[in-house]
């Protein structure tokens, strides 16, 4: 079973056609997100992807990719450390911080990397429960 200290990592990327989708779904059409020149003009130099969608790899995580099955979210805290840009590759890494055996509950914590510089971009935790997967005996 999990145990402090366990750690999940994946690499992903975004387009810009998945973010000016993010953009219509979201309602956030900001243009600093879908607007080339507004990009180019902003302290960015470019494009930023939304806040939301570079965290929403978590999701991606804990719904498909790591004991999936049964997880129910909680609770999720995070901070944007640095923006995040189109066609970049980064890495999310899901690390368990405490366990909580009598309860099926587990809190992570929960980052995104640049692959190429290392700088962190988001930081936050999460707690998930899951009675099929969190059973310690």
């Amino acid at each position: 079973m999990l145990k402090v200290g366990d750690e999940f990592r994946h690499t992903f990327r975004y387009t810009q056609e998945e973010v000016d989708t993010y953009a219509r779904v979201s309602g956030d059409t900001n243009p600093l997100h879908t607007d080339e020149a507004a990009g180019a003009a902003s302290m960015f130099g470019r494009r930023i992807i939304h806040g939301f969608l570079g965290a929403s790899v978590f999701t991606k995580i804990f719904g498909a990719l790591w004991y999936a099955d049964g997880h129910v979210y909680l609770n999720q805290s995070m901070k944007w450390m640095k923006p995040m840009f189109v066609d970049t590759d980064y890495e999310a890494v899901v690390r368990v911080k405490e366990t909580f055996p009598e309860k099926n509950r587990i809190t992570y914590e929960c980052a995104v990397y640049d692959k190429a510089s290392g700088d962190q971009t988001i930081a936050g935790e999460a707690t998930l429960l899951n009675k099929k997967q969190y059973v310690w005996s």
